[in-house]
This record gives structure tokens, C-alpha cells and sequence, in this order.
């Protein structure tokens, strides 16, 4: 019989692509695992990303909130709680350790594991588990997942992160290149210089500039100045926004570049598979800056109002996560980085 495992983390995004290893470590050492996730609807595409996951559950508590008590929020609630007793687990594991995910273990059939009191980052969560492990806080959060997991399951995590998101990069590999033809029925003089165009590009560079709050945000001379060296570089710029605001403010700091566009707002697999295809990316610590990490492309997180102490960025490829809380990163730290970055294969 398979290994019925429930994991219960909802949110945000990337502390959800921090857990990607976690799940293929426990793949790798429990034979027959069936695994499910609980997830925030607003984020169930990345445990879909995983191969070794089997369902995933929707949860929509930044939804609920809103009209807790209103009819439809409590159907779903019901349908929800009935889904979760529905099935019994051989281990349901939080890796989140808090409130909300302890009040979504309570209502579910199996041994419960999760944090310790000293180890959750609410304390009070440790209560409703029946296995409670000790993960030191301080440890970077992909370790910490991984750790928890092995401790669950009686192993000992080893070797590099396998973030479990081969399929984008088979993806990226397999786009077909551009057929030109020159002669009869193809390019005239007058085109010639758009060929030459094709000749220098060397692929593209997403930039994520823009964050919901004023302290997190880069200097925009500064990532002007990443941009010139980018365009020398070959690279055209596609910049990512959130909502409206930022995409504005994107729209403002490359008025009158050539060859930068910001793009539409897209799911969140849109967004992996154009990270996956990167030349290279540059951006505020966000959760889209750990996805193109994880996906093994060069990546430069600015970290401005965050540390990386225990969110560095994490991946195959090079990485630099620069600058802490109150500290940001130098222009010269910065643009060393992208020297680096655009060396890297």
C-alpha cells in the first residue's frame, strides 16, 4: 500500500518554491509515497509543478477573511473540512507552523508532525501535533524544510536542492530557433539590418523592479544603469509587475529604451516558463526572484527591506543575494553581480 502523506503549506509563493526540495527528498526515501498539498488557491500551480504530487487541496483563506461568515465562504469551508476528514494519512506534516495551518491539520485523519514550540514560529501551533520536531530557526529555509521532512520520515537530507521543475527547463531547450531565409521570396536590402539585429541578440534578461512597498525598491538610476549594461550585452529586457502601480513605474524607468517591454500579467506557469528561458535575471527579493533561482537560471536578488540570512536565494545556476535589511546593495556590488551573471552558462 502507497504512504498516504498530506502536506499542509498554503502560502506565500516563495516560501512555497522553498519547498520543492523537501517534497523531492521525501520522494526519493519513502517507497510508494502519495503525496498531497494543502495550498492557497492563488498558488496551487506551483505544487502542480512537482511531479511527485499527487492532489492538491485548495484552501482561500486571504479570500475567506474578506466575509468569513458569508453563505458561500461557509459552504466552501464545509466542503473543505469534509475533504480533509475525508481521508486518513499515514502522516500529515505542517511545514508551516502557524495558526492557520495548525487550524487546517486539526481537521484531518492522521499523525500529525510539525515544528516544536521553540522551533514554530507561532508557538502555539506546536499543540495540535502529536510528533513535534526541533528545527533550529535560524537555519536558511530551504535546509529547515528539509530538515523537518527528514526527521518526519527517519532520513537524513544530502546533496544539492532538486527543486523538481526539470519540465520548464526541457521546455526553454526545445524552443525552435528563428529560420531566416535570404534570396527569393526572402529578406531585401532594406531588411538587412533587422538580420543583423537576429545576429546579436543574445537572449533576454527579466527584471523585477517593482514590490508592493517603498522600502524595498531599488534606486531607478541605479537599475537604469543595470540596463544599459545588459542592452551592450545583447540582452533584451522584459520587466515583470504585480499590478498596475508597478507596472507603471516599470513603464517609467525604461521610457525611451529600446528593446525592453513590460510584460502583461500572466499565471504563474506563464511566468516560470519565461524565467526558465532567461538569459539571466535581476530583482528585488520577491518570490519570482527564488523561482528563477530554483529553475537554475543566473539570478541577482536585491534585498533591501528583507535578510537573506535565512531566504537566500537558492539554485543550480549562479546566485548572489545582496544587501540585507536596512543595508541596500551598492550600484558597484550590484552590476558585479551581472558580470558574473552574464558569464555563467
Amino acid at each position: 500500500m502507497p504512504t498516504r502523506i498530506l502536506i499542509v503549506r498554503t502560502s506565500s509563493l516563495g516560501d512555497l518554491v522553498h519547498m520543492l526540495p523537501a517534497i523531492s527528498d521525501i520522494a526519493r526515501h519513502v517507497p510508494d509515497a502519495q503525496i498531497d498539498w494543502v495550498v492557497e488557491e492563488a498558488f496551487a500551480e506551483i505544487p502542480s509543478w512537482h511531479p511527485a504530487v499527487n492532489d492538491i487541496i485548495k484552501v482561500a483563506h486571504r479570500r475567506w477573511r474578506k466575509s468569513w461568515w458569508s453563505a458561500q465562504v461557509r459552504a466552501e469551508r464545509r466542503a473543505l473540512r469534509e475533504r480533509l476528514r475525508g481521508v486518513r494519512y499515514d502522516v500529515v506534516l505542517d511545514m508551516q507552523a502557524l495558526l492557520k495551518s495548525a487550524w487546517l491539520v486539526r481537521q484531518t485523519q492522521g499523525v500529525k508532525h510539525g515544528l516544536d514550540w521553540r522551533s514554530a514560529r507561532e508557538p502555539l501551533a506546536s499543540l495540535f501535533y502529536n510528533v513535534r520536531h526541533r528545527v533550529e530557526f535560524w537555519q536558511p529555509a530551504v535546509i529547515r524544510q528539509r530538515k523537518l521532512a527528514g526527521l518526519t520520515f527517519g532520513y537524513q537530507h544530502a546533496g544539492l536542492p532538486d527543486f523538481g521543475l526539470q519540465a520548464f527547463a526541457r521546455q526553454a531547450t526545445q524552443a525552435p530557433e528563428p529560420v531566416v531565409e535570404v534570396g527569393s521570396g526572402g529578406l531585401d536590402a532594406a531588411e538587412l539590418p533587422r538580420l543583423h539585429h537576429l545576429d546579436t541578440d543574445r537572449g533576454y534578461a527579466v527584471i523585477m523592479p517593482s514590490a508592493s512597498r517603498d522600502d524595498k525598491l531599488w534606486p531607478e538610476e541605479d537599475w537604469r544603469v543595470v540596463f544599459r549594461r545588459l542592452r551592450e550585452a545583447g540582452c533584451t529586457l522584459k520587466l515583470l509587475a504585480g499590478n498596475e502601480q508597478e507596472a507603471e513605474r516599470a513603464q517609467l524607468l525604461v521610457a525611451g529604451m529600446e528593446g525592453a517591454e513590460v510584460m502583461p500579467r500572466m499565471d504563474l506557469s506563464a511566468v516560470a516558463k519565461l524565467l526558465a528561458g532567461a538569459r539571466l535575471m535581476v530583482g528585488l527579493d520577491s518570490g519570482l526572484t527564488h523561482l528563477s533561482a530554483a529553475l537554475g537560471r543566473p539570478t541577482i536578488g536585491i534585498y533591501r527591506a528583507s535578510t537573506p540570512v535565512r531566504t537566500p536565494l537558492v539554485g543550480s545556476n549562479y546566485t548572489a543575494s545582496l544587501g540585507d535589511r536596512g543595508a541596500s546593495p551598492s550600484r558597484e556590488a550590484v552590476m558585479a553581480s551581472v558580470e558574473q551573471a552574464l558569464a555563467a552558462q
